[in-house]
C-alpha cells in the first residue's frame, strides 16, 4: 500500500512538471534559508560550551554606584584576587589576567605580534582547553615559561618539537615553552595565541608588584573563578556580595557589589542594565530565529496555495477513488504522502544550496559553519522537521481535496469559487505582510547605520595611522618622530594611552566644584603627550592647549566633561584625581571615541612627557599612501628591531564600530529579499492558475472589444489589492519591533511614514513584474483558441 502512494505521488509530481518545479524551488529556498539560519544560531549557542565543567566558570566583576546609576565593570583589584582565594571556600580555583593583549615573539628570524594573555597558575584549570603536551596544573608554574597554541609552534619553529624551546618575550626576557595547546576553537569567546604566567608579569613589572600591595580600587586586572563541583552561583553570591565594602575609607570599594558572570553568558549577553545582564547578541539571535521560521512558513503557505488553488484539476480523481471505494482516510494520506515526498525532495535541494551559500555566508559573517553530515542528531531533527514541514504544509490540501463529495464531482458541479479563493488570499496577505515587515526593517537599520555614519566624529580620521607602542618603540619615539617629519613622511606624531577609536579607561573624580555630599563621578580619562590635539585635528572650545613640559599638574576636558561636572566657569578650576590636584586650562570640543550611536564620554586629557601606550601620525597629504607604508616600515624596523611593524588606519578602525549593525541589515536585507522571491513564486505559479480558469472569460472580453491593459488590470487588480493589504498590517508590525530596537543607541532616527511608503511601493512594484508576464501572455492569447470548445 506504501509503494502505491508513492508511486502514484510520483507520477503527480511528474505530470505537473511547472508547478511540481515552482513549489520545490519555493519550498527548498525557505528551508535553505530555515536550515543557514538555525546552524548561525546553533553555532551562537554553542559558545564555549565546549568547556568540560564551563557551568562553573565565571568572570569576576563589579557593580559600582555612581553618577545615579549603576554601572558594571570587568576590572578587579588584585587585592580582591587574594581574598577570594583565602575567604570563600566555596570558590576552588581563581586566576588573575592582565586582559588579553598583543605581544612580541620572536624565535631566530621570526617575529610576530599577536595576542596572548598573562594568565594566573589555575588559568587552565577553570579553562580546560585541550592542552596536546605539558600539563595543565604545572605548565604555568615558572614565571619564565609560554605555553603556546599549535599553530603558533608551529609558525615559530615548523616541524620541530616546541617542547622545552626558548621564545624571546616582548624583547625582553627568554622564555621557556612548557605547553603546546590546540588551537583556540573559533566557538570560544576568549582567543589568544599563547598563555604566559601572571607571576612573570609580576616579577618584571613594578606597577603590578605595587598593585598587588594596593587595595580594592586598583582595578587594572581581570579575575575568573570556577566554583567547586556541586556548588551553584546563589550559594556563593552573598559571600562573594559585600568583600570590598570592607575597605571602609576608599569610597569606590564601600560603593561597590560584587558578582560573577557565567561564561555561559559571555558570547550572548553584555549589556547590564542597573548590575544585571539584560541583553546583548542574544537580541539578534532571537531576530534571526524568528525571521528563519517566518521564512519557512512563507514557503509553506507557498505550497498550500499552489495545491488548493489546482484542487479541480484533481476533483474528478477524488470522485472517482472514492467511488471505487478509498476512504477519507486512505485520501488524506495519499495526499500527505505527496506532500512529504515533495518536502524531502526540496530538503534535498535546500542541503546543496546551504553547501553552495556556506562560503559566501562564512565570509559574510565571519563564521565557519558547515553542514554536519556525519552527526546522526542532526540529521534526526532534520528529518523531523522535513516530516513537520511536510505535514503542515500538505495538511490543509489534504483535508480539503479529501472533502470533495464523489457524486457532485463526477456530475460536475463542483465549485471552487470565493469560498475556496477567500483562504488563499488570506495565506498571500500573511506571506506578504511577512516580506514586506522585513523589507521595512531593512531599511530601518540602514537608516540607522547612515545616520550614525553622517556625523561628525570630532577628529580627522584622514590619513591617520596608529601603531602600539612597546618599549624599543618608546626608547626610540622622540628619533622616530623627528624622522617622520623632517622626511615628510607624517605631518604630525604624538602619543596616548588609548587610541582614537578605542577611548580611555575611567576613573572617579574626587572632588570638583560644586560636588554634591556622597555625588561620585566616573569619567573617562587619557594621558598625551605633544600635538595629540593637533594630530588627531580636535578642536579648542576655549582655554589653551598643554605647554610642555610645565604642564603635568593641568588637565583639558572635553565639552561632556564640562556638562557631568555642571561647570559654570571651568578654566582655572581645579579638581582632585588620584589624591592629585589639576587645574584647567582648557576645553576641547567633543569627540566620539567609543561608540558613534551613543554620546560622546566625558574625558580628561592629562599631559604626560613621556610616550604612552599608542603612536599615532598624519600622513603628510602630499605622500602617497603606499609609498609612505613602504618608508615607515624601513624606520620602525630599524628603530624596532624586534616587532614586525604593525598599523591601523584611524578611518578603518572607526568604520570597524558600524560592522555588527552593517552585518545585520545585510542579513535582513538579504533574507528580506529571499522571503520575497519564496512569495513571487506563489504569486507567479497563482497567476498562471487564474489565467488559465479564466481563459474563456478572458476570449469574450477580447472579442467583445476590451484591450490587452483591460485584461490585465482584470487579472492583476485582485493581487494588488492583496499587497495594500499586506502593507497595512506589515506597517505597524514593523514599527512595533524597530522603534523598540532603536532606543538601544541614544543616537537614533525617527521612523518617518516615507520608510513604508517606499517598502509599499516596493512591493508593489515587485508584485506587478511578478504577474504580468502570465497576464499579459493571457490577454494576448487567439480568443478563438480560448473559445473552442473541449
Amino acid at each position: 500500500m506504501f509503494k502505491n502512494y508513492f508511486k502514484t505521488a510520483w507520477r503527480g509530481l511528474l505530470k505537473n512538471k511547472a508547478y511540481s518545479a515552482l513549489n520545490i524551488l519555493g519550498l527548498a529556498t525557505g528551508m535553505a534559508v530555515a536550515l543557514i539560519i538555525g546552524l548561525w544560531v546553533y553555532s551562537q549557542y554553542s559558545y564555549d560550551k565546549f568547556l568540560p565543567d564551563y557551568k562553573q566558570a565565571y568572570q569576576v566583576r563589579r557593580n559600582f554606584y555612581g553618577n545615579g546609576d549603576t554601572m558594571n565593570y570587568g576590572g578587579t583589584s588584585l587585592k580582591l584576587v587574594n581574598v577570594l582565594r583565602s575567604q570563600v571556600p566555596e570558590i576552588q580555583y581563581v586566576a588573575e589576567t592582565d586582559g588579553f593583549s598583543m605581544h612580541g615573539l620572536m624565535v631566530a628570524d621570526k617575529k610576530f605580534y599577536i595576542n596572548g594573555g598573562q594568565v594566573g597558575n589555575d588559568f587552565l584549570k577553570i579553562f580546560r582547553y585541550d592542552l596536546l603536551e605539558g600539563n595543565a596544573t604545572t605548565v604555568l608554574n615558572n614565571p619564565y615559561s609560554i605555553v603556546l597554541t599549535q599553530s603558533t609552534a608551529k609558525a615559530l619553529f615548523g616541524k620541530e618539537d616546541p617542547l622545552n624551546k626558548v621564545v624571546r618575550f616582548d624583547n625582553k626576557n627568554d622564555l621557556k615553552v612548557t605547553g603546546v595547546l590546540k588551537d583556540i576553537p573559533p566557538n570560544s569567546t576568549l582567543q589568544f595565541s599563547y598563555l604566559v604566567p601572571f607571576s612573570y608579569l609580576e616579577s618584571t613589572d613594578d606597577f603590578v608588584k605595587i598593585a598587588r600591595t594596593k587595595g580594592f580600587g586598583w582595578t587594572n586586572f581581570m579575575t575568573f573563578v570556577k566554583l567547586k563541583p556541586g556548588i551553584s552561583y546563589a550559594q556563593a553570591a552573598p559571600k562573594i556580595r559585600d568583600l570590598e565594602k570592607a575597605e571602609t575609607d576608599n569610597f569606590m570599594s564601600m560603593a561597590t557589589n560584587i558578582i560573577l558572570d557565567p561564561v555561559a553568558n559571555w558570547h550572548l549577553y553584555e549589556n547590564f542594565d542597573k548590575g544585571k545582564l539584560v541583553s546583548g547578541f542574544i537580541e539578534y539571535v532571537n531576530i534571526f530565529t524568528i525571521i528563519g521560521i517566518l521564512v519557512l512558513l512563507i514557503a509553506c503557505i507557498n505550497f498550500i496555495n499552489l495545491t488548493t488553488a489546482r484542487s479541480e484539476k484533481r476533483a474528478r480523481e477524488v470522485g472517482v477513488r472514492k467511488a471505487i471505494g478509498s476512504g477519507k482516510n486512505h485520501l488524506i494520506f495519499q495526499f500527505l504522502t505527496e506532500s512529504v515526498l515533495l518536502t524531502f525532495i526540496a530538503f534535498i535541494f535546500s542541503i546543496l544550496l546551504v553547501q553552495l551559500a556556506l562560503p559566501a555566508f562564512n565570509t559574510l559573517t565571519n563564521a565557519s559553519i558547515k553542514i554536519p553530515f556525519t552527526n546522526y542528531i542532526f540529521w534526526l531533527i532534520a528529518f523531523s522537521c522535513v516530516l513537520i514541514t511536510g505535514l503542515v504544509a500538505g495538511s490543509r490540501p489534504a483535508f480539503y481535496l479529501s472533502s470533495f463529495e464523489p457524486v457532485k464531482v463526477l456530475k460536475g458541479k463542483i465549485h471552487v469559487g470565493k469560498a475556496a479563493a477567500l483562504p488563499r488570499k488570506v495565506l498571500v496577505v500573511l506571506q506578504f505582510s511577512c516580506s514586506i515587515a522585513l523589507i521595512i526593517c531593512t531599511y530601518i537599520i540602514y537608516q540607522q547605520v547612515q545616520y550614525a555614519k553622517d556625523r561628525s566624529s570630532g577628529y580627522d580620521k584622514n590619513r591617520l595611522m596608529i601603531t602600539d607602542m612597546n618599549a624599543d618603540l618608546g626608547r626610540n619615539y622622540v628619533a622616530i618622530k623627528n624622522e617622520l617629519i623632517e622626511k615628510g613622511i607624517a605631518e604630525a606624531v604624538t602619543t596616548a594611552t588609548a587610541s582614537v577609536t578605542t577611548g580611555g579607561n575611567h576613573r572617579d573624580v574626587e572632588e570638583w566644584p560644586g560636588k554634591r555630599p556622597g555625588e561620585s563621578v566616573d569619567m573617562g580619562w587619557i594621558r598625551v603627550s605633544d600635538d595629540y590635539f593637533r594630530t588627531l585635528g580636535m578642536s579648542m572650545k576655549e582655554g589653551r592647549n598643554f605647554n610642555a613640559p610645565s604642564d603635568t599638574l593641568n588637565v583639558i576636558f572635553n565639552e561632556a566633561a564640562v556638562k557631568l561636572l555642571r561647570l559654570q566657569n571651568p578654566l582655572n578650576q581645579t579638581i582632585t584625581w588620584i589624591d592629585t590636584k589639576f587645574r584647567i586650562v582648557g576645553i576641547v570640543k567633543n569627540a566620539l571615541m567609543g561608540s558613534p550611536f551613543a554620546p560622546a564620554d566625558p574625558t580628561m586629557f592629562f599631559y604626560d612627557p613621556n610616550p604612552q601606550d599608542v603612536i599615532m601620525y598624519r600622513l603628510s597629504p602630499n605622500v602617497k599612501t603606499q609609498d609612505a607604508i613602504t618608508k615607515l616600515t624601513a624606520i620602525f624596523n630599524k628603530n624596532n628591531p624586534a616587532y614586525p611593524y604593525t598599523y591601523t588606519f584611524a578611518d578603518d578602525g572607526y568604520a570597524a564600530k558600524f560592522k555588527l549593525e552593517i552585518l545585520i541589515g545585510k542579513l535582513a536585507g538579504l533574507f528580506a529579499a529571499l522571503a520575497i522571491f519564496i512569495s513571487c513564486l506563489g504569486l507567479f505559479g497563482l497567476a498562471a492558475y487564474i489565467a488559465e480558469q479564466r481563459t474563456k472569460e478572458i476570449g469574450i472580453r477580447k472579442v467583445l472589444g476590451a484591450s490587452v491593459s483591460q485584461v490585465w488590470l482584470l487579472l492583476s487588480k485582485d493581487f494588488i489589492v492583496l499587497v495594500l493589504i499586506s502593507c497595512v498590517i506589515a506597517s505597524p508590525v514593523a514599527f512595533y519591533y524597530m522603534h523598540d530596537w532603536l532606543q538601544q543607541y541614544d543616537y537614533r532616527i525617527t521612523i518617518t511614514p516615507v520608510v513604508f511608503v517606499i517598502a509599499g511601493i516596493t512591493a508593489i512594484v515587485i508584485t506587478i513584474i511578478t504577474i504580468s508576464f502570465q497576464a499579459i501572455k493571457a490577454a494576448m492569447a487567439n480568443p478563438v483558441k480560448s473559445l473552442r470548445t473541449e
